[in-house]
């Protein structure tokens, strides 16, 4: 049996059954400070699919690079077969200024496909589609809410793709959104160039939540076994199938002022339902914010001071009120007693 081929990425070659870390060159700052792209290769010993794993497209989303730092951790990885490509920041621009957005002041998950000589966002989109994307058959995309929002765990998905809500299902966090293709972005970007993208959204930017850290990781893993890269031993399937959501709507502020919210994420709630109260600092005027459909709170705002037209709470359509209130309370169980594994391994 002939030996596996090494991985080769920004001129350097990873042998088979090995892992480095390779940084590609992004750009050079004003002060001549170079900024680079970390990409971290595991390249196991056996032929097999080959994924991505990508956090920080956004600069002020913090979590997935706590959830990527940990999967790097994961014993199972020594047991890898293809290839595992992990990106922990793609947008260090942001990351340094704690921002969501470039020094341009480009939302880089607007600017895909991007291109070689265009602005700073189009060419850092441009390098990243195409010396990862490209390069793999799959990757999962990490994000949080903005800042000063929150998001349950989430796993969102174009309507029409039949793999990617499998691989949903197989990821086990609590809700599976559909959400359409935007222009400009990653998802969109991929499924031009024929590549699938899971979304992994959960928690708040500029902060680490371990419920919603633990189920990213658990879920990479849980992808990977399903796709052939890691074996079964160990990983701990979800407890029970998540809640599939076909459509979502952000109640918003009817009034600037003091918010008063009484769901919180994951709150499984009916049509009429109290969500929230909008008052004037004085307390004369008070406004309510009611649930429209019988749905899952899977997203909402922090702040307490609001301005009119302000999203409130991102409330999912749920279809059964009973599956979406399982789906919740399992997973919370599970993360709960055991993090990720059968056995006692702790990352």
């Amino acid at each position: 049996m002939a030996k596996r081929a090494g991985f080769e990425i920004g001129g350097r070659v990873i042998a088979p059954g090995t892992r480095q870390t390779v940084d590609l060159p992004v750009s050079v700052l004003s002060d001549h400070t170079p900024v680079s792209m970390s990409v971290h290769v595991i390249h196991g010993k056996a032929d097999g699919p080959t994924m991505f794993v990508s956090a920080g497209i956004h600069g002020d989303e913090v979590i997935g690079v706590e959830i990527v730092r940990r999967l790097l951790r994961a014993p199972n990885l020594k047991s890898l077969r293809g290839t595992l490509i992990v990106i922990p920041i793609v947008n260090a621009f942001g990351f340094i200024n704690h921002s969501r957005y470039l020094p341009d002041r480009r939302d880089l998950n607007r600017m895909f496909p991007g291109t070689p000589g265009g602005s700073l966002a189009s060419r850092l989109a441009y390098m990243f589609l195409n010396e990862i994307v490209a390069r793999c058959d799959l990757g999962i995309d990490l994000h949080s809410a903005a800042i000063h929002r929150t998001n349950l765990p989430q796993v969102r998905i174009s309507p029409d793709n039949a793999y990617t809500a499998e691989l949903a299902e197989v990821f086990g966090a609590p809700v599976i959104l559909q959400s359409p293709l935007r222009e400009g972005s990653l998802r969109g970007a991929a499924k031009e160039i024929g590549k699938d993208i899971l979304l992994y959204e959960a928690g708040e930017g500029l902060r680490f939540e371990e419920m919603s850290v633990r189920a990213g990781v658990a879920g990479i893993l849980r992808v990977m076994r399903h796709i052939g890269q890691l074996p079964s031993k160990g990983i701990a399937k979800p407890k029970a199938s998540p809640q599939y959501c076909s459509s979502s709507k952000w109640l918003r502020a009817p009034a600037g002022g003091l918010l008063r919210t009484f769901r919180g994420r994951g709150d499984v709630v009916a049509n009429g339902d109290l969500m929230a109260v909008v008052c004037d600092p004085f307390g004369e005027n008070e406004q309510e914010i009611i649930a429209p459909f019988d749905g899952i709170v899977v997203g909402r705002a922090v702040l307490p001071v609001v301005n009119e037209g302000d999203a409130i709470i991102h409330l999912a359509r749920v279809t059964s009120m009973k599956l979406a209130e399982d789906a919740v309370g399992d997973l919370n169980d599970q993360l709960s007693d055991d993090p990720l594994f059968d056995e006692d391994e702790i990352i």
